[in-house]
């Protein structure tokens, strides 16, 4: 069983490690020269993280686990502790971060090199399977289409679905080195700064602000923030320095499957980044993937995936886009000043359990198939 996938980011390397653990041979299309992915860096929460260990990826040292910190306001002050090992305890897993092309590295290590084709545009993808790109055509028993919010699959499946819609936010990223940082995400009104340790003394940090779509205003001024905020953006190289309007999949999917094709990532449901799930939600597509294709059935598999996939990831499309509403993008006054008094009413133990529901999640075990032999 031959399955191609179109797109080599997380979600379309995590699906095509996952087939291949369960016996698939697979052929992923990349249109880019490199595999890599646009960022800085990503959180791998505890859902995450058990799906990789599914897939077989190993991580190794580049992986940092994040320790005590919290919710601070624009001035440094305290709002709400984060115990990270009370998060451990609940969670089995610690919350994770890595450069993200550290994980794009260990999801190509557990797909065979053969099996990945960089500078290959995808110009037809039909529902029989057949999958034409500059160099050839295949004629697949399954497609996996995770290429991305502005999925050309998508765009040729649903041709009538809206498309991705302008968040109310855009967001700076980069990376900076400076030892001895510790994890944060501080708010003031329509603005957050998150503060993700790497390791090596790395430190990834994101801004979302309130802003009209398509104005970048160069380099952010957030020098009268807290400590380490303004050292962390003047140690980013401006050639390092990010930034994108954030766009989502406003209206839901009706299905993530037409014929033999699976619609998977940010291709089936790109959500806004205020809960960290984006690239989360792509790996469990995967293992899901995976273990409903074990059987060799494509059919039967695909109504699985679907059946099991949408309605969680697009309630955690929404749940993001409320926190987004909630959390950076909130600018009433009074609304704020709220926030702010619930927040420090909760207990260090409690914050670890918010969105307990969605990190709790537990991946299919794969069965273990050995690979094809060759004649």
């Amino acid at each position: 069983m031959h399955a191609v996938v179109v797109g080599g980011g997380i979600g379309g390397l995590g699906a095509a490690a996952g087939l291949h653990r369960v016996g698939w041979q697979v052929t992923v299309l990349e249109q880019a020269p490199d595999f890599g992915d646009v960022g800085a860096g990503i959180s791998l929460w505890p859902n995450a993280l058990r799906c990789l260990d599914e897939l077989g990826v190993d991580l190794g040292d580049p992986l940092a686990a994040q320790r005590d910190g919290g919710f601070r306001d624009r001035r440094g002050h305290r709002i709400t502790r984060w115990d990270s090992a009370a998060f451990e305890r609940l969670h089995g897993r610690p919350l994770g971060a890595i450069h993200r092309r550290d994980l794009i590295t260990a999801l190509k290590n557990a797909v065979p090199a053969d099996s990945l084709r960089t500078g290959a545009k995808v110009t037809e993808v039909r529902e029989d399977g057949l999958v034409r790109f500059d160099g050839g055509e295949i004629n697949a028993d399954l497609v996996i289409a995770a290429d991305g919010i502005r999925s050309g699959v998508r765009r040729t499946l649903f041709p009538r679905h809206p498309e991705p819609v302008y968040a109310g936010s855009a967001a700076f990223r980069g990376i900076a080195r400076r030892p001895g940082t510790e994890l944060s995400t501080s708010f003031d009104r329509g603005v957050e700064v998150g503060v993700l340790p790497l390791t090596g003394d790395d430190v990834y940090w994101w801004i979302s602000y309130l802003t009209e779509p398509g104005r970048n205003p160069g380099r952010p001024d957030f020098g009268a923030w807290h400590d380490p905020i303004p050292a962390l953006l003047d140690a980013t190289p401006p050639e390092a320095l990010l930034h994108h309007d954030l766009y989502h999949l406003g209206t839901p999917l009706p299905a993530y499957t037409r014929g033999r094709i699976a619609l998977l990532g940010d291709a089936a449901h790109a959500m806004p980044p205020f809960l960290g799930q984006g690239g989360c939600q792509a790996l469990e597509d995967a293992v899901v993937l995976a273990n409903a294709m074990s059987t060799k059935d494509v059919a039967k598999g695909l109504r699985a995936y679907d059946d099991e996939r949408r309605p969680r990831s697009q309630k955690v499309a929404r749940e993001s886009v409320r926190m987004g509403k909630l959390g950076p993008q909130l600018t009433n006054p009074v609304a704020t000043t709220l926030r702010t008094a619930a927040l420090k009413m909760l207990p260090a133990k409690a914050t670890v359990r918010m969105g307990a529901g969605i990190t709790g999640w537990r991946p299919p075990r794969l069965p273990r198939s050995a690979p094809p032999r060759t004649p």
